[in-house]
């Protein structure tokens, strides 16, 4: 049966987080100030890799479309959140929801997939550097780039449309920060067990896979820097791959303790924070992270700041 003839719900109240007036207007000051630091930062360096002819390489072509994928990912949950501390029904529309849902998710597998090719780009610069200029051209490189954006956008594409079909008939309270798919769940009136089920292996395979192949680039490419005689190219080597895996252990610990099993049971403020990591912290350290041991990315900040 067609959800709109089902469903006599037209709109959502996102509760978000607890608290009186001033409560409100200090973590409406806290959002707004990590919102525009992660713009002008994760801006600044796609400002660099784009002004900076010296970046113009796979590895900071992948980091600026990094820090614009950054922009896009804070932006679909921050503006929302800011809405409703200064609103008094706190209401998203249906359709709003579901866009926000589909949005949040797909631009969170489009991480995914982008911190596998740098991972992979990683790889070939320290265990093949020799094949590096051959393998990881420019061309590869958008190419890359295209196929996670594409397969991001399209891994939750049918998840979102059957979680759209289901009916929902009240209440509409959904006590989080973001439409996700265990409160929209919660509350469906109609039992849909395949289609939790469906979504969760999906997201198991998705960020299991995805991990396994980072972590044995990762071991590979130990293997080979322990090889390299000089202790300061060992440095170099590790602070090179020491900024993206950081970024992989925070956002991907984060996934693990939300998506890989449902997370239904836990208490709603726990999937808050968890989802506020990897949703908001995560974007806003990215620049701190990458730049602040790369003199490359240094220097090219500094022309543009």
């Amino acid at each position: 049966m067609n959800n709109s003839v089902k469903s006599t719900v037209t709109e959502f109240v996102l509760l978000g987080f607890p608290g009186g007036q001033e409560m409100k207007i200090f973590l409406f000051s806290l959002f707004f100030g990590v919102y525009i630091s992660t713009m002008m930062g994760n801006g600044s360096i796609v400002c660099a890799v784009r002004w900076d002819q010296r970046l113009h390489t796979p590895m900071y072509i992948l980091l600026g479309n990094f820090a614009f994928l950054e922009i896009w990912y804070i932006t679909s949950t921050v503006p929302r959140i800011l809405a409703n501390f200064l609103s008094e029904t706190k209401t998203i529309s249906f359709v709003g929801c579901f866009l926000q849902f589909y949005f949040f998710t797909s631009l969170a597998t489009t991480e995914i997939y982008l911190l596998c090719v740098m991972a992979y780009d990683r790889y070939l610069a320290i265990c093949r550097p020799l094949h590096y200029p051959t393998i990881m051209t420019l061309q590869l490189c958008y190419l890359l780039i295209s196929l996670c954006w594409v397969f991001g956008f399209l891994s939750y594409s049918v998840s979102t449309v059957q979680l759209f079909q289901l009916s929902f008939c009240g209440p509409n309270i959904i006590d989080h920060f973001v439409c996700d798919m265990d409160p929209l769940m919660s509350l469906s009136c109609d039992p849909a067990p395949i289609t939790e089920i469906v979504f969760y292996i999906l997201s198991s395979l998705i960020i299991f896979l995805t991990l396994l192949y980072i972590l044995g680039s990762y071991i590979l490419l130990l293997i080979a820097v322990l090889k390299v005689p000089s202790a300061a190219g060992r440095q170099r080597a590790f602070s090179t791959c020491g900024s993206h895996l950081t970024v992989v252990c925070l956002f991907f610990g984060a996934l693990l303790a939300m998506y890989v099993s449902p997370t239904s049971e836990n208490p709603a403020e726990l999937q808050k924070i968890i989802t506020l990591f990897y949703s908001v912290v995560t974007p806003f350290l990215n620049p701190l992270i990458y730049s602040l041991h790369n003199k490359e990315m240094k220097s090219a900040l500094k022309k543009v700041l």
